[in-house]
């Protein structure tokens, strides 16, 4: 498929989305049904991990305010759900990079993704208060990312911090230099990548599954994964092999 707003790139296990609306990256309902299909994309190509990332100044500075109107605004929340709806639906781990402003339905939109690594002159925010509306996906997330006390700091003041500030709050998980982001982004992907693509999304799938629920429960949902599907995969059988024999794994492709 041709995109307008946005470029997609496949290669040595990583599949990656660039949002390409420089040089804010202001989500539009068009640009959105793009990132829909784009992840869809991303979900199905080979490797284990997805890579979001953004073209110009800032990662995303939100929604359009022209598409929160009467008219439209039953549009945009519909294709903006299908955005995280369809992140969710991956057992993929999608890593956010972020060197700029993420803003609103951008920062929903990049600490929605498994893990983030951000530029120390990123800065994250929710400011929807400040216009007298709320951001929905945020209002779950948060609280799940952060303390109570600090996810309602952030949506009723629409505080914008820092990197680092972002990171003491545990909605980061490392920053690195601006002037060598594209080294710093290709180092964090690297102890990632070097695992096996199908033990990373059974990985997830496993951490996810014990979620909101009692151990009992969840450890039997886990240990479900482990003997059902992890061990039922080549690359568990390699990995334990290659450990008693002293040699680097090697992995399948998939």
């Amino acid at each position: 498929m041709t995109y307008q707003f946005i470029k997609v790139r496949s290669g040595d296990g990583l599949a990656v989305v660039t949002l390409s609306r420089p040089p804010l990256n202001v989500l539009t309902i068009p640009m959105m049904e793009e990132l829909v299909s784009a992840l869809q994309w991303a979900v199905c190509e080979p490797g284990g991990l997805i890579l979001l990332e953004a073209e110009g100044k800032a990662f995303s500075a939100g929604v359009d305010v022209a598409d929160h109107t009467e008219d439209k605004v039953d549009q945009m929340i519909d294709v903006f759900d299908r955005i995280f709806l369809t992140m969710a639906g991956t057992d993929k781990a999608i890593v956010a990079a972020v060197n700029g402003a993420a803003l609103g339905g951008g920062c929903e939109l990049a600490l929605f993704c498994d893990l983030v690594v951000a530029s120390d002159k990123a800065i994250f925010g929710q400011p929807e208060i400040a216009v007298g509306v709320f951001p929905p996906v945020a209002c779950y997330l948060l609280p799940r990312l952060t303390s109570w006390p600090r996810a309602l700091e952030l949506l009723l003041s629409g505080e914008v911090v820092s990197a680092d500030r972002a990171e003491e709050l545990g909605l980061v998980n490392r920053v690195v230099p601006a002037d060598s982001f594209a080294d710093g982004v290709k180092e964090f992907l690297q102890k990632f990548s070097v695992q096996s693509p199908v033990v990373l999304t059974l990985t997830k799938k496993a951490a996810r599954a014990g979620l909101g629920k009692d151990f009992a429960e969840g450890i039997k949902a886990i240990d479900a994964i482990y003997l059902q599907e992890l061990m039922q995969t080549g690359d568990a059988l390699e990995g334990l092999k290659a450990f008693m024999e002293k040699r680097k794994p090697v992995w399948r492709k998939f």
